[in-house]
């Protein structure tokens, strides 16, 4: 799966001139709904991968049956061969005894002999094409399992990858915590939420010295991480915004703060401007009421969301098809 991830941000002219056109802004609606799409997209496309490893698990499963199926059927097989195989033996002794003595019974036991024997074949090679096909299942579970297990392993590996990932975020920004700023990692991905008090003031999307460093030790840690991908939301609370001039509303606040760090991350030329996606979301996702002063501030938020590149597991899957 190839990923086409793309960064919408302001031009730097906006954070000098005193208005912007409508054109501009109707540019960047746009691109914010896209971003949200395919955000969308990605959770979806992660989603739907854990599902295929679950159904390809499920597959090993009834595959394992199957197999432990066959072994049983050509026990059973091997049994009827050599009870056969004791018939014929015994009856050829009693052939030979009477062979002597008696036409009818030899002939009687001569018609037997080449029934018997012609079960015996028959049932040689039912006891072969059992083999055979066992033989099969047998290469056929061995190369699933062998993918089931490359496919864990890379899920294994992402996991740990991100889990690393968080670690060494909540190390360089140690200096940061209680001040708005938390990092966790769920679903997949690593959460790096940073409150609007450590970065702006309010109304302004322009960053401030103590939130422009905890960015730059962010950015240090992401330009050692070029397989991951960076989304920057900006939130805001419900409190309608009542200013003038370049901004219209919340969202446009929430869009204008997730740009500003975009700006802040690219500044670090290590970091693949291809990684980094901004999207502002308004007051539409809170973590916290809005009816609290305290639930307000934890919903004025950036929030940076890092997810690894799936494409790897998305070639094992085809394999497994």
């Amino acid at each position: 799966m190839k990923r086409h991830l793309f960064l919408a941000f302001v031009s730097s002219s906006l954070f000098l001139t005193s208005c912007v056109s409508s054109k501009v802004y109707k540019d960047l609606e746009s691109q914010h709904a896209q971003l949200q799409e395919e955000n969308r997209e990605l959770s979806r496309e992660f989603e739907d991968l854990q599902e295929r490893n679950r159904q390809n698990e499920a597959d090993l499963t009834a595959l394992q049956a199957e197999y432990a199926q066959a072994i049983a059927e050509r026990d059973r097989l091997q049994q009827e061969y050599n009870t056969t195989k004791t018939s014929y033996e015994k009856l050829k002794a009693s052939y030979d005894a009477l062979e002597a003595n008696s036409s009818s019974a030899l002939a009687e036991n001569s018609k037997r002999n080449r029934q018997l024997l012609a079960e015996l074949d028959a049932k040689e090679q039912a006891l072969l094409a059992e083999k055979t096909r066992l033989e099969k299942l047998q290469k056929d579970l061995a190369a699933r399992s062998k993918r089931v297990d490359e496919l864990e392993g890379v899920i294994a590996a992402k996991d740990a990858k991100m889990n690393a990932l968080k670690n060494a975020i909540s190390k360089a920004l140690v200096n940061f915590e209680g001040k708005g700023l938390t990092v966790e990692q769920r679903d997949g991905k690593v959460y790096v939420s940073m409150e609007n008090k450590l970065l702006f003031s309010s109304g302004s999307w322009a960053v401030g010295s103590e939130g422009r460093r905890a960015v730059q030790q962010l950015a240090s840690v992401l330009a050692q991480n070029p397989d991951i991908a960076v989304l920057i939301e900006g939130h805001t609370d419900n409190v309608p915004y009542n200013g003038s001039g370049q901004l219209t509303d919340n969202w446009d606040l929430s869009t204008k703060r997730a740009t500003a760090i975009v700006q802040l991350l690219r500044e670090n030329a290590n970091i693949d401007p291809q990684n980094l996606t901004a999207a502002g979301r308004g007051e539409y996702a809170p973590v916290a009421s809005n009816d609290t002063a305290e639930g307000r501030a934890k919903n004025r938020r950036i929030e940076v969301i890092l997810t690894p590149k799936l494409d790897e597991i998305e070639k094992l899957l085809q394999e497994m098809e």
